[in-house]
């Protein structure tokens, strides 16, 4: 009798650890590696292009249900590369994005909406340098050998969130526009 109970909580207990495995490899997940972030700004009407090293997402999305979906896309400001080393330096510092105070960047959807198949249109609050704006952001989704990547595109105005300030704030020198670009690939996404 007590052999058999203890077969029962076995069978119970393993069970229970299957279903976690499965619940956890059915979790989006970020393939660093494989995936990332940058933008284009323009200094005196030239392009000057840079990226982050160093972000992470939190993602719960299931496509047979998009607007339930939710993104948080975390961007470690430090880890900007830009092309001069003195670039990089000068734009940590306060007058731009004042990573010392302000070390992340965030951007946390509040809606999906479906514009067609494998395309989306995801809402959100983009907050850099203690300030907040609220975005629309077209993603596109493409899957390929157990991966899904998320890409798209947006434009936000530099000065919205105090980035360049002072004399930066002259859009003849530094326009405000700046385009940021990502992709994102993903694990544990469902069929499209």
């Amino acid at each position: 009798m007590i052999a058999l109970r203890r077969l029962r909580t076995l069978a119970l207990v393993l069970l229970l650890v299957q279903g976690h495995k499965l619940s956890a490899a059915d979790t989006p997940s970020l393939v660093v590696g494989q995936s990332e972030i940058s933008f284009v700004s323009h200094q005196m009407g030239v392009p000057v292009a840079g990226s982050f090293r160093s972000f992470d997402a939190q993602v719960s999305f299931d496509p047979a249900k998009p607007q339930e979906g939710r993104f948080t896309i975390g961007v470690d400001m430090s880890s900007v590369q830009l092309p001069t080393n003195d670039a990089m330096q000068e734009v940590v510092r306060p007058a731009w994005f004042d990573a010392p105070r302000f070390p992340r960047a965030l951007f946390q959807s509040s809606a999906i909406r479906v514009l067609e198949r494998g395309r989306y249109e995801v809402t959100g609050r983009l907050s850099i340098k203690g300030h907040a704006q609220d975005v629309v952001v077209p993603v596109a989704l493409a899957q390929s050998g157990g991966v899904t990547v998320a890409s798209g595109a947006l434009v936000v105005r530099r000065l919205a969130f105090a980035i360049g300030e002072g004399e930066w704030e002259d859009t003849s020198m530094v326009a405000d526009d700046v385009q940021i670009r990502f992709r994102l690939t993903l694990t544990g996404i469902g069929p499209i």
